[in-house]
């Protein structure tokens, strides 16, 4: 499943995901801290995602109370609800 997320709050403007029974297959977003973005995705290709918004959820970026991390886990909070 493909799925387009809309970020708040974060440099960031949009998560695309591909999902494929809870499993990411693959994250890129769309501006932000190109690198460190980069380096996020990889890391949590291949992960479950129950995992990864366990390790991900509740980061703060500079006091804005969230962060790319934290919206990318909400986006999979999002993804694991409608495909139970």
């Amino acid at each position: 499943m493909h799925y387009n997320y809309k970020t708040s709050g974060v440099c960031s403007k949009g998560i695309e995901i591909d999902i494929q029974d809870n499993i990411i297959k693959s994250v890129l977003f769309n501006g932000g801290c190109d690198g460190n973005l980069k380096g996020l995705s990889r890391l949590v290709t291949g992960m479950h995602a129950q995992d990864a918004v366990r390790h991900l959820e509740g980061i703060n970026c500079k006091g804005r109370g969230t962060s790319c991390p934290d919206q990318l886990s909400k986006a999979l909070v999002v993804l694991i609800k409608e495909n139970s």
